[in-house]
């Protein structure tokens, strides 16, 4: 069995200040310089993949060189904050603060209104990850996506508990690689910043 490599990028920048999930909004892609710099630390032959958010679209047009490109995957999208989307913790806070703070300090079931929770992003990024692992073992596959897609994988290949992996920053236009090998995952580097 081959080993299977994974590079995945957070989107550029939004500089919103509120909890953007499924929101559209578009990734500041002003810093090409350092696009420059993570595209030529990527694998030339790899593949590349993004959600099908303009942000994660765009961040991947950036980086995508002579990359073969696959198509957009809508379950590589970040959390959806149903009814939290587009607001401030402080404007859920002063509204519902039992519930935001039990979500962010006892992630796993605890979904927002109308959103979804922990557990339900894992399944659904896992099952994108599963199939890319499927269709593409052995290769080299580039995933620019979201903050919490990024660490649904790391949590995976770390096998940390969702509280440990809630401690890890993920920056933007950061790089972490994990690999996946005879069925078991590993991380060889997080959140690194080229």
């Amino acid at each position: 069995m081959s080993k299977t490599e994974f590079f995945l990028i957070r989107h550029g920048p939004t500089h919103a200040k509120s909890m953007v999930g499924w929101s559209d909004l578009p990734a500041d892609l002003s810093d090409t310089a350092m696009l420059k710099r993570i595209s030529a630390a990527l694998p030339k032959d790899a593949l590349l993949i993004s959600s099908d958010l303009t942000r994660a679209i765009a961040t991947a047009d950036a980086l995508q060189g002579t990359r073969t490109r696959l198509k957009h995957d809508k379950r590589l999208r970040e959390i959806h904050f149903g009814a939290w989307e587009l607001r401030t913790w402080a404007e859920i806070d002063a509204e519902s603060p039992d519930h935001i703070r039990a979500f962010w300090e006892t992630p796993g079931d605890i979904a927002p209104p109308d959103g979804e929770s922990w557990n339900d992003l894992r399944e659904r990024v896992d099952a994108a990850f599963d199939r890319l692992l499927d269709q593409y073992a052995g290769q080299k596959i580039v995933v620019v996506g979201h903050f919490g897609q990024i660490l649904t994988q790391v949590q995976r290949a770390c096998a940390w508990s969702t509280p440990r992996a809630f401690e890890q920053k993920i920056d933007n236009l950061s790089v972490s690689t994990l690999s996946h090998y005879d069925g078991v995952w590993s991380s060889s580097r997080i959140n690194q910043i080229l």
